[in-house]
């Protein structure tokens, strides 16, 4: 009779380890998911106009990776054209000879102190650029 119940207890024991091990590995399989969802939605809300915002040319959510800069999500995804790392030009508008107009862009609603060579996109980052006068 002693031999049973450790036969018993033995099998009950390894019936939870093994249990134990299946659910460790199940969550790991989750979590490794998780992530790669979360690097596959690295998306950012990108809207270009003129004129303080007056006349929208285009507003376009992108997907861009981790460790991205501003600058290359927008040549990605946009026509722009730059000089000495500042945006100069985006889809064909652009200052003329003399004009004082330039590109201007924010993030998150806050004027930028970086260029966008600098700027390092994050998720959820709403970014404007908006072509006008100097002031």
């Amino acid at each position: 009779m002693n031999r049973i119940l450790k036969m018993v207890f033995a099998l009950l024991l390894s019936i939870g380890i093994l249990t134990g091990c299946q659910s460790e590995s199940g969550n790991a399989d989750q979590t490794t998911e998780t992530e790669q969802n979360e690097q596959q939605e690295m998306k950012a809300e990108v809207v270009i106009s003129k004129e303080n915002g007056e006349e929208i040319l285009q507003e376009k959510e992108i997907e861009f990776e981790e460790g991205q800069s501003l600058m290359e999500v927008m040549k990605a995804n946009f026509e722009v054209e730059e000089s000495d790392g500042f945006i100069t030009g985006v889809e064909g508008v652009s200052a003329e000879e003399g004009e004082e107009k330039a590109w201007f862009y924010t993030i998150n609603g806050e004027e930028a102190m970086v260029g966008a060579n600098d700027y390092e996109l994050e998720s959820g980052d709403q970014i404007a650029f908006d072509f006008h006068a100097w002031e």
